[in-house]
């Protein structure tokens, strides 16, 4: 339901934020989101102080229009209302209010319709200048995000036939709906799992907004400089000027009380002395002056402001205390931030033509948007893309991150028509999670090409499982990278050649490479980086050679490599280069060429663009011998990287984007279909009940988990006697493996927790006493299993990581694991054919086949228990790490033989993938 108020109810400094908590206020779920039009909002759980706001609003609305709203129920919004709305439990009883610019526009609540009942009603008050702006939906995710961690999974509302904003609001969300019209009133239920639509529409509604909070950076109207010194050097004199120099399509102002003019443009002592609103202000003061600035820009209604000043997070705590709180005073005012300690940003649409940055940057126009981290890297990119012939459509350097993030960016270049390729230089990713569900849907669209610098070391606990010991930083950025679809290069040079080639031509359609040149030796180091970099150099066939030998010397060769030698000329290259194309088991070619007197550079570069031109296959051109740049011309005319080796590992990354571009996308189930949810739950807020931080599973409870997660696992039955053992024993069948008990031995055989083969109580009573008396106490009890059948042995594990979330890994499994580190790893979720990729990928994977004689054993089950945990992943956040080793695929299935599960309580708050932006820290 929802009121159409026509009044803002002001919350003074935050509505309490400054005061003390309320007993249970869930702190974690106080966020900063987007609105449609790109303004920012604070979303956070209600408080008994809100009632007084919220009761202030009766003498502004129409008894009528309360009625209407709340069905009668109540004949006016007095004190009493108010306070019985602002008064919850934040469990049965829940509600979230919505704040722009220090003041309340928007509550929602939810009432459980029963101390045990999965459904609760809920309802909506807007205030009227913000309704159809986005404030309702985002109020609806939260709290359907809330309830959804207290166990209620329906919502239902009773909602006012002609109310037609809020029942397109729930109709809008993506959810399954059932409605029940009555004439005055239609009943709406809501189902609360959420849906592939859900999930999409909740993208949408973010990346909307996105762009429209990023347009006043990149397409601001105005801009005002703050600091602009009147000498060449200042940093704010030579923003000035770069924005003049590029004829910026707005309104400059330069601030600064000091002076009367800068670089002949009239300046203003203070930003409330201005003429007209501000989109953009660039802050290049002192760093102690920058907060009461920023404070003065908030103030007089800035849209964002780039902070090019340094001297915060990058010094140490104190300033980061004070990046917080540049960040607070921009929350306040729905401001955002890029920097602090940035160069600045460009944008070379010639609508806008902005170069708001002291750098002296002079790039060419073009379909590459350019994003770094480092001021100093993204100079020389910017410089070298310019020598390269690459064209920017837009470049950003986004300095410390405090608020404008990569994934902010993302979503308004997956949007802006004049970028087809984006390029980012990282040193941190801030929202791993949320940064690869953005990267995986933008990629599908347009390329994004990353250089990811610093290795981070591993964390002071001890790895416990072997998936988390093998899930490295290293190996969890690439894994994120890798399945997000971002192709992820290691130097500066390879992202321009990767650029290079997706700006100027079309995707390949398979990996087989033809090689053509005039000269041997170059076209060998071709052909060696091609089979390098995982490219086929296939024997052209007959009909293409026959073709070949018509238009070459004799002495040439055309198997492919095709070497016309130095006797070919351009008419011979671009006939030569033709017939390779139309050659259906060629999907693209490389061109090496010399530069000799029967074909010159220049020739070269004319034939390759001729051709590439006329064709529908990647021709990537490697001129040697000349100095002559390939974007001397002012434009990209082909494909060029200037050695052998570069051009193949460039074409590489195209054929591996491209093959993940063409696999088909999961579609997520609406619902989890395993063998046991109830005893999932149960065994989980068992562990937890028990310890409040998790641990350890016991071996039998961590079987029994796997099992209820629908993996087929060995039968697993605990002891904590030598007696109960050996009765267990018989019970099970002889012969019988004995194991230690406890989670907590990272590897059992090590510390003689394995007896095999055991053949008689006797023997299991035996080998449980020998076993404690090595072991001792930590052995923990033991666990009884049948003998398994022989099979090949495989490891699954998952292991996830506080902020880069969960990592999923297969490899060949037994003790010989660690030592042999054959182990393909992924991110969830898994597209179709993604987990028979990573198998496949696998050295030992011949072993799955039947190698040398042996039987082939069904390798569809082991893929079949890795998609498996991969879901698992996703759908049982409080499940941190987990071992299933050794896996033992035979011809009848795959079996869990050993198992190793650790548990720990879920994130607090909406979780990283919600559609909220990092908040400042709390008062």
């Amino acid at each position: 339901m929802t009121v159409d108020e026509e009044v803002v109810m002001s919350t003074g400094d935050g509505a309490a934020r400054g005061a003390p908590d309320p007993p249970g206020y869930p702190s974690s779920w106080e966020f900063d989101g987007l609105l449609t039009g790109g303004e920012a909002v604070l979303v956070r759980p209600i408080q008994p102080a809100d009632a007084a706001l919220l009761g202030a609003s009766d003498r502004n609305l129409s008894h009528d229009a309360i009625q209407q709203a709340l069905l009668g129920a109540h004949p006016a919004w007095g004190p009493d209302e108010a306070a019985h709305v602002a008064e919850v439990d934040y469990d049965s009883r829940m509600a979230f209010v919505a704040i722009v610019s220090g003041q309340l526009v928007a509550f929602a609540s939810y009432d459980r319709l029963g101390p045990t009942q999965p459904v609760a009603e809920v309802a909506f008050v807007v205030a009227g200048t913000y309704q159809r702006h986005g404030v309702a939906t985002l109020l609806f995710e939260s709290l359907a995000a809330y309830a959804r961690t207290k166990g209620i999974v329906h919502f239902v509302a009773e909602v006012m036939a002609e109310n037609s904003a809020m029942l397109q609001v729930f109709g809008a969300t993506g959810l399954r709906c059932t409605r029940a019209n009555d004439g005055r009133t239609v009943r709406t239920e809501i189902d609360l799992r959420p849906t592939p639509e859900y999930r999409a529409s909740c993208d949408e509604r973010e990346a909307t907004a996105e762009v429209a909070s990023i347009s006043a950076i990149l397409r601001p109207r105005s801009i005002a400089v703050i600091g602009a010194g009147r000498h060449p050097g200042n940093v704010g004199h030579e923003v000035v000027r770069s924005l003049l120099a590029g004829d910026f399509s707005g309104s400059v102002y330069p601030v600064n009380p000091s002076a009367r003019a800068v670089c002949g443009v009239p300046a203003f002592p203070t930003l409330s002395s201005l003429p007209e609103p501000i989109d953009l202000a660039i802050i290049a003061v002192p760093s102690a002056a920058v907060p009461g600035v920023l404070g003065e820009a908030a103030s007089t209604g800035v849209r964002a402001a780039t902070i090019i000043t340094a001297g915060f997070g990058e010094t140490g705590r104190s300033g980061a205390e004070v990046e917080a709180e540049l960040l607070r005073v921009a929350r306040r005012q729905g401001m955002r931030i890029v920097g602090p300690n940035c160069l600045g940003v460009v944008n070379t649409d010639p609508d806008i033509r902005m170069s708001a940055t002291f750098a002296a940057l002079d790039p060419l126009a073009g379909g590459l948007a350019l994003v770094s981290q480092s001021g100093a890297v993204g100079i020389v990119l910017a410089e070298q893309a310019r020598v390269a012939g690459l064209g920017l459509s837009s470049f950003v350097s986004v300095g410390n991150n405090l608020d404008v993030s990569l994934n902010d960016l993302l979503c308004y270049f997956e949007r802006d028509d004049r970028t087809s390729v984006i390029a980012l230089y990282l040193e941190s990713l801030g929202n791993p999670r949320k940064f690869a569900r953005i990267a995986r849907r933008v990629g599908e669209k347009k390329p994004i090409v990353a250089l990811k610098a610093g290795r981070t070391p591993a964390g002071a606990r001890g790895a416990r499982s072997h998936t988390a010991a093998a899930a490295t930083p290293q190996v969890v950025v690439s894994a994120l990278l890798q399945s997000a679809g971002v192709i992820k290069v290691d130097r500066l040079e390879e992202l321009l050649d990767v650029s290079a080639l997706l700006l100027s031509t079309p995707l390949p359609a398979g990996s087989r490479i033809a090689l053509v040149g005039n000269s041997g030796g170059p076209l060998i180091l071709a052909a060696d980086a091609c089979e390098a970099g995982g490219l086929s150099v296939p024997e052209l066939d007959d009909a293409t050679k026959d073709a070949l030998r018509k238009v070459v010397v004799d002495s040439a060769a055309v198997a492919n490599p095709v070497d016309m030698t130095a006797d070919g000329g351009a008419e011979v290259l671009e006939n030569a280069l033709e017939i390779v194309l139309h050659d259906d088991a060629v999907d693209a070619a490389i061109v090496v060429t010399t530069d000799l007197v029967a074909l010159r550079a220049a020739a070269a570069r004319e034939v390759v663009a001729h051709v590439a031109q006329r064709s529908d296959k990647p021709v990537v051109a490697c001129i040697l011998g000349t100095d002559a740049a390939p974007g001397s011309s002012g434009a990209l005319a082909i494909a060029e990287v200037p050695s052998p080796e570069r051009a193949a590992a460039a074409l590489a990354h195209l054929c591996s984007y491209a093959e993940w571009r063409r696999r088909p996308r999961s579609a997520a189930a609406t619902s989890w279909e395993v063998s046991d949810q109830v005893a999932i739950h149960e065994i989980v807020s068992s562990a937890l009940a028990r310890s409040e931080t998790g641990g350890w599973l016991e071996l039998e409870e961590a079987a029994r988990l796997v099992e209820a997660c629908g993996v087929p696992v060995l039968p697993t039955r605990a002891a904590t006697t030598a007696a109960e053992a050996g009765s267990v024993a018989e019970s099970i069948g002889f012969p019988v493996a004995l194991k230690a008990r406890s989670g907590e031995i990272v590897h059992k055989s090590d510390v003689g927790g394995v007896a095999v083969g055991l053949g008689s109580p006797e023997a299991v009573r035996e080998a449980y006493e020998a076993m404690a008396g090595r072991i001792g106490p930590q052995m923990g009890g033991a666990v009884i299993q049948p003998m398994a059948p022989s099979g090949v042995e495989a490891i699954i594990g998952l292991a996830s990581d506080p902020v880069f979330g969960p990592v999923v890994m297969v490899g060949l499994g037994g003790v010989m694991t660690d030592l042999l580190g054959d182990r393909a790893f992924a991110v969830p979720p898994f597209d179709v054919g993604a987990a028979e990729t990573m198998v496949a990928s696998l050295h030992a994977a011949p072993l799955l086949n039947g190698y040398r004689g042996a039987a082939p054993v069904d390798r569809r089950a082991l893929v079949a228990v890795l998609e498996t945990i991969a879901r698992v992943a996703e759908e049982v956040p409080e499940l941190v790490e987990l071992d299933l080793n050794p896996i033992l695929v035979s011809s009848a299935g795959a079996v869990v033989v050993d198992c190793k599960a650790r548990l720990a309580p879920r994130h607090a708050g909406p979780g990283p993938l919600f559609r909220a932006f990092r908040s400042p820290a709390r008062a």
